[in-house]
């Protein structure tokens, strides 16, 4: 590529032998008829070679076309296009009165990315992000636009695609009501005697933070909906100040804390869309597994929590509703997600993470698509009930393997 290209957090460094950021739909489409192999670029908060065509295809980015935010006020929905990130939807959104269900922690993702790779919030209701996809438009490899529809046989293996199935132009998303969230931290919650179900249930958005170098959770975030009952949490005291999920990372990127009321997308999210998410300097893993199983999981991580703690920036551990996605993450189960957030030193994780999944094998793990794990691809073949028909409708929509790359061949090769 005449430009080097990599991922936000500079651990990725794509090996396409040309980069486009088409700014017409025509160009677009040029580009993937003139190409044998190609892959979308969302926002880069992908950890791993997800959106990698390799060294003989071209990664596109569609973030220079123009943006659509199209709310249907009296339908509730809004069309947005695919280019478009959380922060810039969800203000247009908002200023229509109406709201989004739910957010990830980062607002800085595009809406695209993000329902592809399975990305989700938190809360014991409420389904990934891809659960609020009503149609998604499709710009396949001979130039056609397919448009799928919620109620349509194939729509659930079109939303969390892995972008194997064509360029998503625009998606269709459900809307509600605006409404305001107060957010709580409370600190220092031990992992002895833990009540997950309580305390993940405790509000609308439940997070729960920990190092691992102790067994507790450093902070909860809660996050109540201000329309439904007052939180009641009586296992760990409130924070006296405003914190940052990362230790030595400061407050002041955080979404307001200590109880304030604010818009749901100024307090979903827990990173502010003007300062840098996260800390940067990182790599990630994230693992759905069974709720049901959750407290033996968090007590398999806490087993070896010396050898995780060494790399470990952070685990935040959230909850997912089942969805009817073929291969979403919390397909048909409702989940508990551990996400770790890494020192960004790739020799030093990967046998942690090598480590990590050994314990938590007995759970199933359904791997985030976007993080960095190890599990074989024939493992998790086995995981992903319609498998066989995703591989299916990637065959009938892009019969000629344009955007397939290698990540996406070791899953569905049979």
């Amino acid at each position: 590529m005449p430009e080097t290209v990599t991922n936000w957090a500079r651990s990725v460094t794509y090996t396409a032998k040309e980069f486009y950021r088409p700014d017409t739909a025509e160009g677009l489409r040029a580009v993937v008829a003139g190409s044998g192999k190609v892959r979308v670029l969302g926002s880069g908060h992908s950890f791993n070679r997800i959106a990698d065509p390799g060294g003989e295809g071209v990664l596109v980015s569609v973030a220079g076309l123009p943006p659509v935010i199209d709310v249907d006020g009296t339908a509730r929905t809004v069309r947005v296009s695919g280019g478009v990130r959380y922060a810039e939807l969800a203000r247009a959104v908002h200023a229509r009165g109406l709201a989004l269900a739910n957010m990830a922690s980062l607002p800085h993702i595009s809406v695209a990315g993000s329902v592809a790779t399975g990305t989700h919030g938190s809360g014991v209701g409420n389904g990934p992000l891809g659960s609020a996809v009503r149609e998604v438009e499709l710009l396949t490899a001979d130039g056609s636009t397919v448009v799928l529809r919620r109620g349509d046989a194939r729509f659930d293996g079109a939303v969390t695609s892995l972008g194997a199935l064509g360029v998503v132009t625009a998606l269709t998303l459900d809307l509600e009501p605006a409404y305001e969230v107060e957010q709580h931290v409370f600190t220092q919650l031990p992992l002895a005697g833990l009540d997950f179900a309580a305390v993940s249930a405790a509000a609308y958005s439940v997070s729960l933070f920990t190092d691992w170098r102790r067994p507790r959770f450093r902070q909860v975030w809660v996050k109540r909906r201000t329309d439904q009952p007052a939180v009641d949490f009586p296992w760990a005291a409130p924070a006296a100040e405003a914190v940052h999920p990362v230790p030595g990372m400061p407050a002041a990127n955080c979404t307001r804390q200590l109880g304030v009321p604010g818009p749901w997308h100024e307090r979903l999210p827990h990173f502010r869309a003007e300062f840098t998410p996260s800390s940067g300097e990182e790599i990630q893993s994230e693992y759905l597994l069974p709720r049901a199983a959750a407290l033996d999981a968090l007590h398999a991580v806490d087993g070896i929590r010396d050898t995780v703690a060494g790399v470990l920036q952070i685990c935040e551990v959230r909850t997912v509703a089942a969805d009817a996605q073929w291969l979403s993450p919390a397909y048909a189960r409702d989940s508990v997600a551990l996400h770790f957030t890494w020192v960004r030193d790739e020799a030093a994780v990967l046998p942690v993470v090598r480590r990590l999944e050994e314990a938590l094998a007995p759970f199933d793990p359904r791997p985030h698509w976007g993080k960095v794990y190890g599990i074989p691809a024939a493992d998790l073949r086995d995981r992903y009930p319609r498998l066989g028909d995703f591989r299916a409708l990637a065959r009938s929509l892009d019969p000629t393997g344009t955007f397939t790359n290698t990540f996406v061949r070791e899953l569905l090769d049979d």
